[in-house]
């Protein structure tokens, strides 16, 4: 698969998820307002799809900056951090990538200037690796979750697409696909964006793993028919008492899980986890643009001119509809986050 961000020769390279699946491009970004567009553009989503992106952002305005001195490059990054900060509120990762960008600079303030934007482009590129390691070890714990022959059912996309390559929920999936468990995927389209639809079927079929496509409104009946087994999904930032904010949809997936007695697992790294946020309560949920919702992705016109509408990005799942939290660490129920991440 086509790696979802990747540095090379002093630019960042991002696989445009908005034009998939009919088209696999290549976006190219040689300067920071082109990285921050992206990821407000969602052209690069996912949680720590974007945390790696504005790691590599930093470490772009680093190679572009023309100070003669540290003061003047903290100075200029420090500009760079703000413009990358603004581009989306909810998801936790960008703000951690940012800050662990920002304390890599102070400890290389005594180098070279040459030197420091060395060890900056090295530090985002320990990110991506560090979170492809990350994904593959919760992939491991979450993939004992699995039994032969069950079927999955997930929400928007939290695969390989999502993260530096493997994948939170998708990479549990991966996992258990990989040591021969004959599994199936349901993916939820997940509107208005839909990107259930366009990346995780899309992704699923480039593995080869076998998925069935439904509507947002078909998975309670899938549930009653006995067609799903258990829910896995990601995150975009996880509260200290275990609340989780994830797409917009997830919400509702729990509620019909719990009805229903299925397990609802979700899956995320520790940069995920912002034990600053005591409950889901206090996570900033992002609104988006109203055409979103008016229109089939930004092209065919579907509800009336004029009318009122509400787009929250995301929505956030009590920690008590969570079954267990799968992370690099192990699985966790919701209330022991904060004990093993403190």
């Amino acid at each position: 698969m086509v790696p979802t961000v990747c540095w090379h020769e002093g630019a960042i390279r991002l696989l445009d998820q908005s034009r998939l699946p009919e088209h696999v491009e290549i976006l190219e970004c040689r300067d920071v307002e082109s990285v921050a567009r992206a990821i407000r553009e969602l052209k690069v989503r996912g949680a720590p799809a974007i945390g790696v992106t504005a790691a590599m952002g930093v470490a772009l305005g680093a190679q572009l900056s023309e100070a003669e001195n540290y003061f003047q490059l903290e100075n200029d990054l420090s500009g760079v951090c703000e413009l990358l900060a603004a581009t989306r509120p909810t998801a936790v990762n960008l703000f951690w990538a940012i800050e662990r960008m920002k304390r890599t600079l102070h400890e290389l303030r005594s180098q070279p200037l040459s030197a420091i934007k060395t060890g900056l482009v090295r530090e985002s590129q320990s990110i991506l690796e560090e979170d492809i390691a990350l994904c593959k070890a919760m992939g491991r714990h979450g993939a004992r979750l699995i039994e032969d022959g069950q079927t999955i059912l997930t929400h928007c996309n939290a695969g390989a697409l999502a993260t530096a390559g493997y994948g939170t929920a998708l990479g549990v999936v991966r996992a258990a696909w990989e040591e021969g468990k004959r599994i199936q995927v349901i993916a939820d389209e997940t509107r208005p964006v839909l990107q259930g639809a366009r990346l995780t079927a899309w992704e699923l079929m480039q593995d080869g793993i076998p998925v069935t496509l439904i509507t947002d409104g078909m998975a309670g009946i899938m549930m009653r028919q006995g067609k799903v087994q258990l829910c896995i999904v990601g995150a975009d930032r996880i509260a200290a008492n275990g609340d989780v904010a994830n797409k917009i949809g997830t919400y509702s997936v729990a509620v019909l899980a719990r009805a229903h007695g299925i397990p609802f697992y979700v899956a995320a790294p520790y940069s995920t986890i912002d034990l600053k946020t005591p409950s889901g309560n206090d996570i900033a949920i992002e609104q988006r643009n109203p055409q979103e919702v008016t229109t089939m992705l930004g092209d065919r016109i579907i509800a009336p001119k004029g009318v009122s509408v509400y787009n929250p990005a995301f929505d956030v799942t009590p920690a008590e509809f969570i079954a267990g939290i799968i992370t690099e660490r192990g699985v966790f129920r919701p209330h022991e986050v904060l004990r093993h991440f403190s």
